[in-house]
């Protein structure tokens, strides 16, 4: 049982975290029907800000995520008026091409600044650590910290989605862009800001899962894959949904620790020969799939 509590437990914990990063991507597509395929760039771009700033600072990594928040959001506000804004003038396939350029330009540009060799957090307070939490079930501090905080900012973001007036001008832009500036709502700005909180968001989560994922400029395209699924799952547009996705997914990928613990339960010895840590990343399309045959809108869709 300890296996199966203990991979139970991560994946949860890894579920909040990879939530945050679909969360910024279910933001844009709910105000603005684009697919950013520069997300996982963003992320990138997020872990190295961690990395660095924990570096040059000298401050705890954890401790980097406003500084990484800072630049998604800079970066994805001067994404969308210097490129984004002229691609929404076009059809469904230039606003695709166009993000995917986007996505070759932030990933070679990671590429040409910071080289293409993995880099991984090997001091901090946290950096080595762990926490018991009985059952047999131990998590690295990391790991615990990553998924706190990913809640208490996912919490921030549904707040002012949901508390304050900007929140409502951006559901507003979402339901009927006309008719929102028809009520007076600058529905170019809301855009902007969209992209910021979305580019705030994942860089944020960057800066968490750089305390336990080493990066790469590469490492985007694994990210954007899993977040395409959590939004898919969680229904577009739906914050909530993200969320509840996000950990539905985060629990998959540590299908293999479950796997070994039914192997050495049930003595099968053909469990023991499937490669599931090979094959942990489909399972997530595979419940993608299921999901969408039984509700296409997702778990909580509500985007027309």
């Amino acid at each position: 049982m300890d296996i199966l509590f203990g991979a139970l437990t991560s994946g949860v914990l890894l579920g909040m975290v990879i939530a945050l990063v679909a969360l910024g991507l279910t933001i844009i597509f709910g105000v603005m029907d684009i697919v950013n395929f520069a997300h996982g760039e963003f992320l990138m771009l997020g872990m190295y800000t961690g990395l660095l700033t924990a570096h040059a600072t000298g401050i705890d990594p954890v401790l980097t995520l406003p500084a990484a928040a800072a630049v998604g959001f800079v970066l994805g506000i001067l994404c969308y008026t210097g490129f984004v804004r002229f691609l929404l003038r076009g059809p469904m396939v230039a606003q695709l091409l166009g993000t995917f350029g986007l996505m070759l330009f932030l990933r070679n540009l990671g590429l040409l600044i910071f080289g293409s060799e993995d880099r991984a957090l090997h001091h901090g307070v946290l950096v080595g650590r762990s926490f018991d939490l009985g059952m047999g079930i131990i998590v690295p501090a990391t790991k615990l910290a990553a998924a706190a905080l990913s809640v208490v900012a996912f919490l921030a973001v549904w707040l002012l989605m949901n508390r304050t007036k900007i929140g409502k001008a951006l559901t507003a832009t979402a339901l009927h862009r006309q008719a929102a500036s028809y009520m007076g709502i600058p529905t170019e700005k809301m855009n902007a800001l969209a992209w910021g909180i979305g580019g705030g968001s994942v860089t944020a989560a960057g800066a968490l899962i750089v305390n336990f994922w080493s990066v790469n400029p590469f490492v985007g395209l694994l990210f954007t894959m899993i977040a395409f699924a959590i939004v898919a799952l969680g229904g577009f547009g739906s914050v909530p949904g993200a969320f509840f996705a996000g950990l539905v997914v985060g629990v998959i990928m540590e299908l293999p620790g479950i796997w070994d613990f039914f192997t050495y339960t049930l003595d099968f010895q053909w469990m023991a020969e499937v490669p599931m840590t090979s094959l942990k990343y489909m399972w997530i399309y595979v419940a993608y799939f299921v999901i969408m045959v039984v509700r296409p809108r997702g778990l909580f869709g509500w985007k027309q």
